[in-house]
């Protein structure tokens, strides 16, 4: 019968030989910002398995982030960390989740992948500057209404070109990268930040710097970072 749950089953059987099980259960995962793209990130990475979910954000809900970061009316004024750890519950109450309401700081413990997902580019550089060596994978994803930039680092490998692209905020396009924003963009962001994050899982190659353009249906993977990229990119 429909909505009876069938607990003989494996929630995560048709996802098997995507997402290595053993690997993801080990694996502790942060979020830095819950807003358009983090909350999304986190929603999903509870539904792929992740078991260890940190979340750190020090915003709380209002309006437009109902239309754009996929809050309900009903958390309006809700702690962003709070909201979506409610959320990551009720798809699976055994994740182990710690939530921190606050800015990052060096002083944050985090978990050994973690998912940049904030508004600035000195933010970004901040948190590069604290965790690169003490972490082993960095997934930035930035988005400028329906483009969306994403970057892999992995400390040991691909410091020197990630850093690259932390430019002076003052080279970045004017506003945040959510000044222009929509739930879809934000969804596929998230999917493919997640994406990156089970290739690696599985010890495959990564895509160190890639853009979308949705509105031109325009895919742009860069094997190295320019400065044309850079130029060309958002905050």
């Amino acid at each position: 019968m429909g909505g009876i749950l069938n607990t003989n089953q494996d929630r995560f059987e048709r996802q098997a030989s995507l997402v290595p099980r053993d690997r993801i259960r080990e694996t502790s995962v942060t979020v830095i910002g819950v807003g358009a793209i983090g909350r999304q990130v986190a929603l999903q990475l509870a539904s792929i398995g992740v078991t260890k979910l940190q979340l750190i954000d020090f915003d709380t809900v209002e309006l437009t982030n109902v239309t754009t970061q996929g809050y309900r009316a009903d958390e309006i004024g809700q702690a962003k960390v709070t909201a979506t750890m409610l959320e990551v519950e009720r798809i699976d109450p055994s994740i182990e989740i710690d939530f921190i309401i606050d800015r990052f700081r060096s002083m944050h413990r985090v978990g050994d992948v973690v998912f940049c997902c904030v508004d600035s580019i000195a933010t970004r550089a901040t948190v590069w500057r604290c965790l690169q060596r003490r972490i082993q994978l960095l997934i930035d994803t930035r988005m400028n209404g329906e483009t969306i930039r994403l970057l892999t680092a992995e400390p040991s490998k691909s410091r020197h070109r990630y850093e690259s692209t932390l430019f002076a905020q003052g080279d970045a396009h004017a506003g945040t990268c959510t000044a222009k924003s929509t739930i879809y963009a934000a969804s596929i962001a998230a999917g493919l930040s997640v994406h990156q994050f089970t290739r690696w899982l599985r010890d495959m190659p990564l895509d160190s710097d890639f853009t979308f353009n949705l509105l031109a249906s325009e895919l742009n993977v860069a094997g190295e970072f320019t400065s044309s990229i850079q130029e060309n990119t958002f905050a």
